[in-house]
């Protein structure tokens, strides 16, 4: 199942750090963790589902890739967004 449209800008207004803030690392963090979240949710019940395990996969691989971005910019700002997030680094 997708995002809703309410459920992505509940995402985006909480991670936001302006206005009209929707390409900041933190937003872009919380939308792919929700999207990992959802596949996560999806592979438990459909093992054999191959072409979305690789999505997950890539996704997982963006994410950690735009954390690591994160961590090397501002460390607060890395453990603040894990924190809220829950991730476990």
């Amino acid at each position: 199942m997708s995002m809703t449209p309410e459920r992505r800008t509940a995402l985006i207004t909480d991670y936001a750090k302006a206005a009209n803030d929707t390409g900041s690392p933190e937003v872009q963090v919380a939308l792919l963790t929700e999207r990992i979240l959802t596949l996560t949710e999806h592979l438990k019940t459909h093992a054999k589902d191959f072409h979305s395990r690789r999505g997950l996969l890539m996704l997982v691989g963006r994410r950690r890739r735009l954390l690591e971005y994160v961590k090397g910019k501002d460390q607060k700002r890395y453990e603040s967004l894990i924190g809220r997030l829950g991730l476990r680094r």
